[in-house]
């Protein structure tokens, strides 16, 4: 069932058994409906009384014997019947990549361990806003910000392993791909320790699609072969200013408002030159997305309003992206020219 359906107060009768329906119980019930549970074919005397005719019937998959007959007399007395999923096996958890923050970036199995979730523990940059519409699950705000965390990495860790421990289905919702800057490795690594089944669903990470919602291509055919991705939390060492530097391509920095003076004077002193196009690209598919251009030269005075989430790419390809932007703004012009034209 879609999440955001309006069953105030309608009679919904669910099938199948109580480990396979809970989570659409949940849904129902989050819709507002009336539920009323039948968990064995022939379960009605022991699932108290049900309804004479439910507005909807939801059957679950559980894979018992017997529902088919049940299901088909509903149908044919005119009552819809609507095929539900039935909840995964509880106990075990989820790194669930977010992408940059919008639903329209979320995989589809991102979507699916959502609505499968009993738990959705998750953070500032993942599209959390949008979770009421995609999941019935307890939602519990572990969100970070650079120097305050709500909840520290370790006890993020010690929450989704004890609420898996108690037999839910535990997502941990992310921004980017929780391999990317994300510790993902690491949240693995304690759900292992503790026994814990755990698997990851990747996400669209921010290194490459930020910048692609600002028309930078992290590659372009004789321009940049290749891209490195770095993370801006911390400054970088000299000789790590020298690498990047010697290598040529697309620099692309993640979360590096806060060390974007040390790592474009750092780029300076290692030999790159003062002329080469960089971008800060704002809050990515979010409302307030922005792109700032300036070159390694001015960038830090040119960049001094603004604020993290952002991602700054460095090379030649900004220069790619301005001029498909001017390009894109000339047939415009030509566009409005001619209908106003046509009009007059």
């Amino acid at each position: 069932m879609q999440l955001s359906i309006d069953l105030t107060g309608r009679e919904v009768l669910v099938t199948g058994s109580d480990h396979a329906a809970r989570q659409a119980v949940r849904r129902y019930e989050a819709a507002g409906a009336v539920v009323y549970r039948l968990s064995t074919p022939q379960g009605a005397a022991h699932d108290g009384p049900l309804p004479e005719r439910p507005f909807l019937v939801a059957a679950v998959e559980d894979g018992q014997p017997g529902w088919d007959s049940l299901l088909g007399r509903c149908r044919d007395t005119g009552i819809p019947v609507a095929a539900e999923p039935a909840a995964g096996a509880p106990g075990h958890v989820t790194l669930v990549g977010g992408g940059p923050g919008t639903t329209e970036l979320l995989t589809v199995a991102a979507v699916k361990a959502l609505r499968d979730a009993d738990v959705v523990f998750y953070d500032r940059l993942a599209p959390y806003q949008e979770l009421p519409s995609l999941t019935s699950a307890e939602l519990v705000d572990v969100g970070k910000k650079p120097g305050h965390h709500k909840v520290s990495q370790a006890g993020i860790e010690k929450l989704m392993v004890e609420s898996a421990l108690a037999g839910n289905n535990v997502v941990r919702l992310k921004g980017g791909d929780p391999y990317v800057f994300g510790r993902g490795g690491e949240e693995v690594a304690a759900c292992v320790a503790a026994g814990v089944k755990v698997r990851v669903i990747s996400g669209v990470t921010s290194a490459i699609s930020v910048p692609a919602a600002a028309g930078i291509p992290v590659t372009h055919r004789e321009v940049s072969h290749m891209f490195t991705v770095v993370s801006g939390h911390a400054p970088l060492t000299e000789k790590e200013h020298q690498h990047l530097a010697g290598l040529g391509g697309t620099i692309v920095v993640l979360m590096g408002i806060g060390t974007l003076h040390q790592l474009a004077a750092g780029l300076r002193r290692a030999g790159m030159r003062a002329d080469m196009p960089m971008a800060v690209v704002e809050r990515g598919y979010r409302p307030g997305q922005r792109t700032t251009i300036a070159d390694l030269g001015t960038i830090a005075s040119a960049a001094a309003g603004c604020s993290n989430p952002a991602v700054l790419v460095i090379g030649e390809v900004v220069r790619v992206a301005e001029a498909n932007r001017g390009h894109a703004e000339a047939a415009a012009d030509l566009d409005r020219l001619a209908a106003s034209l046509l009009g007059s």
